[in-house]
């Protein structure tokens, strides 16, 4: 089991999330909402399905998916795209298919998440600490 699961980790910076949002065609309000919380993210595992859990004063959302196999997704914003996700390490890629397609990297150590989320050119950086 990967050292990560279980582990809570608080949205401490973000770099570029307001362009990454633009990009994907969220509205001001949302993005200003966005923008505003910093939201806890854990992965949990029950046998060969994991959850990943956002939760925040605005939001909170899970998904659950079982490695290399493709989901349905309802994205934050609301947009429905299939997605599949990998691990690698300590390292868990996901590749969002729909109409702006994206791919978002989540990169664990026993004391951060580095979260890098791309679509297009457009690169945004998000760094959580271990709570």
């Amino acid at each position: 089991m990967a050292s990560f699961i279980g582990k809570k980790y608080k949205l401490e910076k973000s770099e570029n999330f307001d362009e990454y949002m633009k990009e994907l065609g969220v509205g001001m309000v949302m993005r200003k909402m966005g923008n505003s919380v910093s939201p806890t993210v854990e992965v949990t595992q029950d046998g060969d399905t994991y959850t990943m859990t956002t939760t925040s004063t605005f939001k909170t959302s899970a998904i659950s998916f079982k490695l290399g196999e493709e989901f349905d997704e309802e994205t934050q914003d609301g947009r429905k795209v299939k997605s599949i996700i990998s691990l690698d390490g300590n390292k868990l890629t996901q590749e969002q298919k729909g109409d702006k397609p994206s791919t978002i990297v989540r990169e664990f150590s026993d004391s951060e998440l580095i979260t890098t989320l791309t679509i297009g050119n457009v690169k945004c950086v998000r760094t959580y600490k271990a709570v």
